[in-house]
């Protein structure tokens, strides 16, 4: 049985990431605040967990041990242009899509085992190749900053054997997209999930669509 931590489980994506293998293996859910469909899951919850948060973050990981998969699955994504720069959300997007996936791995790195895996749910938004409309100025900028984090986390556990991935779930219909999207959140899980199994040293730090295209940086 696989000790998998996920951020972000309460809900969206990250529940179905939770879903999906909570049957065969020991879910441990770290949220700011467990939802009832995550109760209903059974799952073991850490609350509190606030990723922009390093006392909280270090407090979730004084509880784990022998922590097999992380998924760091929590994000935020707000709108902004050129015209309207909102810095306190592209602050808030930074903290939360960038600095919390490197503040929660390098505080779970010593509980994961040699072997392990971590995957950071990530967006091709974040891919400077594929930007061909501008815009979204914060959740581009800190999702082209978690993709760095990931490589530089690969290189880092390459010699404990933990390999690194990024995944983009695609457009998916979630509270955060206001439920817009072109796939429903269990499909983008499995999908995930399918990405994950796959993951080693060889592909380490690879940055993937969920369907498995390789995506530009």
């Amino acid at each position: 049985m696989f000790r998998i931590v996920i951020t972000g489980a309460n809900r969206g994506i990250g529940l179905e990431l939770a879903r999906a293998r909570h049957e065969h293996n020991d879910i441990v859910a770290l949220v700011r605040e467990p939802s009832d469909e995550l109760r209903a899951l059974g799952a073991r919850i850490i609350d509190g967990v606030d990723v922009t948060d390093q006392a909280s973050v270090e407090a979730a990981a004084a509880e784990l041990e022998d922590v097999d998969v992380l998924i760091n699955n929590a994000g935020l994504l707000r709108s902004s242009s050129l015209a309207h720069l909102d810095w306190p959300s592209i602050e808030a997007q930074m903290q939360v899509d960038a600095f919390g996936p490197l503040r929660v791995s390098a505080a779970l790195a010593p509980k994961i085992k040699d072997g392990g895996k971590i995957a950071i749910v990530t967006s091709r938004m974040g891919s400077l190749a594929d930007n061909t409309s501008g815009g979204a100025y914060g959740y581009r900028m800190s999702k082209c900053a978690v993709n760095m984090v990931a490589v530089s986390l690969s290189r880092d556990l390459a010699s404990r054997g933990i390999s690194v991935g990024l995944v983009h779930p695609g457009f998916v219909r979630t509270q955060m997209t206001g439920g817009n999207g072109h796939i429903d959140p269990d499909a983008a899980a499995a999908m995930i999930w399918e990405r994950i199994d796959e993951l080693d040293l060889e592909n380490t730090g690879t940055f993937w669509h969920a369907n498995g295209e390789v995506l530009p940086w």
